[in-house]
């Protein structure tokens, strides 16, 4: 199934007007003609089905035939992770996040990053692009950047866990995640959170965990949190 993403597209909206951009793609790339259907969602749990009747390469325009609702699953994942050195990782890290099943994500800058700026606009399209390849009709909410102290600070709610690699008492993510619960994960940079960070961490109720043996990248760490907690609450 070809999954199109309209942010803009509400409960009773009985028509849809594609972008010049979409309309190409829709009429030249996917050959599609009058009377073909399309299925759409708006990122929102919704997946509308709409018949074409306006193919041309700069207008397509459809009606809305159907709707059906999908419900959230039981719990939220969000994970804080800090960017990467190299964007693709990060992107990666997002695409892979989003097939999985995660609800948010806050890009978070430590005392160790190597890099300080992230631009969202990429990102988003990243997370566009993976929620319709994985036919999900949820979109993960890219919050804005923050700096680490700026974040522990705040209230949470669930259960929170920070994921580092020294050598301190730290269980298991695994055994530690209670199903349909809410989780917060932190996941640090390249050189990984500060022993400040850390202890910071913890005097704000984060449980510090380990992912594995073996010392994972930051994208890769963050993608066997998202896993362990997708079969958790399988």
């Amino acid at each position: 199934m070809q999954l199109f993403y309209n942010s803009e597209i509400l409960e009773d909206t009985p028509q849809i007007h594609f972008s010049k951009e979409e309309s190409k793609h829709i009429v030249k790339v996917l050959r599609k003609s009058v009377g073909d259907l399309l299925h759409i969602t708006n990122g929102k749990g919704w997946l509308f089905t709409a018949e074409i009747i306006t193919a041309e390469i700069k207008h397509c325009t459809a009606n809305i035939k159907s709707k059906a609702f999908q419900e959230k699953k039981p719990y939220e994942l969000h994970l804080a992770v800090a960017p990467t050195k190299m964007n693709d990782r990060y992107e990666w890290f997002l695409e892979k996040a989003t097939e999985i099943g995660i609800d948010s994500i806050t890009p978070i800058i430590c005392d160790n990053s190597e890099r300080k700026v992230v631009k969202p606009e990429r990102l988003e399209k990243i997370l566009h692009s993976a929620m319709k390849q994985s036919l999900n009709y949820y979109l993960p909410k890219l919050n804005q950047a923050t700096t680490y102290k700026n974040y522990i600070n705040q209230t949470f709610t669930g259960q929170l866990f920070i994921a580092h690699c020294e050598d301190t008492d730290r269980k298991s993510l695994k055994q530690e995640l209670t199903p349909n619960k809410s989780v917060t994960i932190l996941i640090g940079p390249e050189g990984d959170f500060s022993v400040k960070e850390i202890k910071s961490a913890i005097l704000n109720d984060f449980i510090p965990v380990t992912l594995g043996k073996t010392r994972l990248r930051t994208e890769t760490a963050a993608i066997v949190a998202c896993h362990s907690v997708a079969f958790k609450n399988e």
